[in-house]
């Protein structure tokens, strides 16, 4: 019992994505976002101290090159497994909610159905 480790839910809640991190310290914002997005990235998130770049893992070398070239300060910039926003169950009711409806159902004879229902729900 009680084990969480279906391959179905997983997937769903992360996804691949470039980032690139830079000291925020002065910079303009919509300069850096400008920047960022004509050479092709997603998404700017306006951090206390920094800015986190996001990227399609195909546009990440562009993306990053065009912030070096830029003379921004890089902190990180590497491809990671980011929560995805469609299945947002990082938050710890959802994660807690979700495994007491796994842990409900665990009971049933019919286990496929759980897993199917949690790959429905997080699609």
């Amino acid at each position: 019992g009680g084990n969480l480790g279906t391959p179905g839910c997983v997937s769903y809640m992360f996804s691949r994505k470039g980032v690139v991190v830079i000291d925020s310290e002065g910079l303009d914002e919509d300069e850096v976002m400008m920047t960022a997005l004509d050479a092709g990235a997603d998404d700017m998130i306006v951090n206390e101290d920094n800015f986190e770049i996001r990227t399609e893992p195909s546009v990440f070398n562009d993306v990053h090159q065009a912030i070096k070239d830029a003379g921004y300060e890089i902190f990180e910039a590497e491809i990671e497994q980011i929560p995805s926003m469609e299945a947002n169950v990082t938050d710890e009711a959802a994660v807690k909610s979700l495994t007491k409806l796994i842990t409900s159902l665990e009971d049933n004879d019919d286990v496929q159905k759980v897993y199917f229902n949690c790959d429905l729900e997080l699609d």
